[in-house]
């Protein structure tokens, strides 16, 4: 069974939803399972402190969970076109990781989720691409066989799945988008099989 790590931060929920229908493609593919993993929010206050166990939603990530998995989802919200501090502070303790190599050769793929329209999605997609290179892992987007790039108003890039989530965080994920998610989670599992028969 080719396990596929789901990972992502998530701060009003849009991208915990795209998290859940990534994984969804994921199940689509014989033979193919999905693990959904989250991080710890930061603080500016160096005291504070999460509980081990999240109050609500997945566990949070381990390092065996990244070295065991047959590929990689990462999913942020867009902050200033980058990644959330969250999900940055958890990769920049992966250096034990990109020290033994344990990513290299793995595919991996990324989704986002924005607030307005034009509010970085491509750039964040991009910029979370740049640490999963340092760790040698090979790079997928959706390609434009998915029609759904071609006819989307939302969301949907060939750099990963987005959604734009409006202002309030209250704008429904498009038909489009579901169908642009799932496809990437089956596009990651069909790599990763395929990728560990060679």
């Amino acid at each position: 069974m080719s396990e596929i790590l789901v990972l992502y931060y998530s701060r009003h929920g849009s991208v915990s939803h795209m998290a859940e229908l990534v994984a969804r493609g994921v199940e689509e593919v014989s033979g193919c399972a999905s693990r959904i993993r989250t991080v710890p929010g930061v603080s500016t206050v160096c005291e504070a402190v999460e509980d081990e166990i999240p109050a609500q939603g997945p566990p949070y990530v381990t390092e065996d969970d990244l070295k065991t998995c047959a590929g990689l989802a990462l999913g942020s919200p867009t902050r200033f076109g980058n990644m959330a501090a969250e999900l940055k502070y958890f990769l920049d303790g992966t250096s034990g990781l990109w020290l033994s190599g344990a990513l290299a050769g793995k595919p991996a793929a990324v989704f986002t989720s924005t607030s307005s329209l034009h509010g970085g999605q491509e750039s964040t997609l991009l910029t979370m691409m740049v640490p999963l290179l340092h760790h040698g892992m090979v790079l997928m987007g959706l390609p434009y066989t998915e029609s759904d790039l071609l006819s989307t108003t939302s969301g949907g890039t060939p750099y990963g799945a987005s959604h734009y989530a409006g202002a309030d965080n209250g704008r429904e994920f498009t038909e489009e988008e579901k169908r642009l998610c799932r496809a990437l989670g089956r596009r990651l599992a069909e790599t990763a099989q395929r990728l560990a028969t060679e």
